[in-house]
């Protein structure tokens, strides 16, 4: 017997879940699907025909009219003929030296004594003598490897003639085997491949540097270290007992 409804034969009814409005949508990824239609391009391209404008915005360095040309003042600026820019160009190339020193003495490791000593000369160094290898990486990598090679040479007192003439042969010999020139890092080597230079080059330009070393008065030139220290203040060590005058005093001189 059965009352007309259709519970026996489907069971009863459930409510239907929520289904995702996303999942309803068609997406289609041939080419041109996404852009604007024609009549939306057209509002857009009305809209945004002009760019936003700001009255308290300032403009340097152009005419007010195109008919017009530059102020003087400007003109001079542009040029570095005006007070304000003199000696621009020559702080900026001062600047772009230290710049890459720094960074080449970074990438090898120097000690920061090293790094000081390489600033110091390359700052104040008139690339101009070097020629068409003039380029400041190329100098500055010759100026880095002077300056460590030396550094190695005092510290084993390869430059200490007089000792060497008494060590013996022997000696003389394992004491240069111990000398490792920059040269033999293999960074210092990318770095020469890098800007176009090899070992012989280096050492050629290197003969220049120590020229003009003595020509440019640059031997001991230090970034930021001065040889002539205020005499008001004391001295940074103080003074051996063998090295004092006789006196209890310190030697503020």
């Amino acid at each position: 017997m059965t009352d007309g409804s259709t519970h026996g034969e489907m069971g009863p009814a459930t409510r239907a879940e929520p289904v995702d409005p996303r999942a309803e949508r068609d997406v289609s990824t041939r080419a041109g699907d996404g852009t604007l239609g024609r009549v939306d391009a057209a509002k857009d391209e009305v809209v945004r025909r002009w760019d936003v404008t700001t009255p308290s915005a300032t403009m340097i360095g152009r005419p007010e009219h195109p008919d017009e040309d530059v102020d003087e003042n400007l003109r001079r600026l542009h040029d570095e003929h005006h007070p304000a820019m003199a000696g621009h160009s020559e702080r900026m190339h001062r600047l772009e030296k230290a710049r890459i020193t720094h960074a080449f003495c970074n990438q090898l490791g120097l000690r920061p004594w090293e790094r000081d000593r390489a600033l110091g000369i390359v700052v104040d160094l008139d690339l101009t003598v070097f020629g068409s290898q003039r380029a400041i990486p190329k100098v500055a990598l010759v100026v880095v490897k002077h300056v460590v090679d030396d550094e190695r040479r005092r510290v084993l007192g390869l430059d200490d003639r007089e000792w060497l003439t008494s060590l013996p042969p022997s000696e003389l010999e394992a004491l240069h085997e111990r000398f490792d020139s920059l040269t033999d890092d293999s960074a210092y080597r990318t770095l020469l491949e890098t800007f176009g230079l090899d070992v012989t080059g280096v050492n050629r330009l290197e003969r220049t540097l120590r020229e003009q070393l003595d020509e440019q008065d640059l031997d001991g030139a230090v970034f930021g270290r001065n040889p002539h220290r205020d005499p008001a203040l004391p001295a940074f060590r103080p003074t051996p007992p063998a090295e004092a005058d006789g006196t209890d005093e310190p030697d503020f001189s």
